[in-house]
């Protein structure tokens, strides 16, 4: 009798473990999907009223992992049939890690032409300052000052 009750209690505790584990790879599924309804939720926490698709999606859910498919089989299978777009992350095998480093790339690429534009600007105010003037450009400053204060005092040509 007690070697049945403990054959019993294996049984109930292999069954709720397994039932446990279901759960909780439900929810991490369901947290990496989205629903495709168009509502730009998560497919496990999809709550709007009326939606026509999370219901569907979740029982299909369910079946997969009743079924004894891994995590990528199930993802890879709702890809397929959805788009990638159902994926809540994109990829990052392929071509698709692009969208993970394309924008880090931009931001990067923007920041050092920035800081090489204005270095390049406070090089040249730099240099502009320290040039040594010459006879030349004395005299025309000159006659700049001079043209200037003419037409400022009125005694212009105009």
């Amino acid at each position: 009798m007690k070697a049945a009750q403990a054959l019993l209690l294996a049984v109930a505790v292999c069954f709720w473990t397994a039932a446990g584990s279901d759960s909780a790879r439900f929810n991490d599924l369901g947290h990496r999907l989205m629903c495709t309804c168009g509502c730009a939720q998560l497919l496990g926490e999809c709550n709007h009223v009326g939606c026509t698709e999370s219901g569907r999606e979740r029982n299909e859910l369910s079946a997969a992992i009743a079924s004894g498919a891994t995590d990528q089989q199930i993802l890879n299978s709702f890809a397929a049939k959805y788009g990638v777009t159902v994926l809540a992350a994109p990829p990052t095998h392929g071509f698709d890690l692009v969208a993970w480093v394309a924008p880090f790339a931009v931001f990067a690429a923007a920041l050092l032409g920035t800081i090489l534009l204005v270095r390049h600007w406070s090089l040249g105010k730099k240099a502009m300052a320290g040039a040594a003037t010459t006879p030349e450009m004395e005299a025309l400053r000159a006659q700049i000052r001079r043209e200037t204060e003419e037409g400022l005092d009125g005694g212009g040509t105009r």
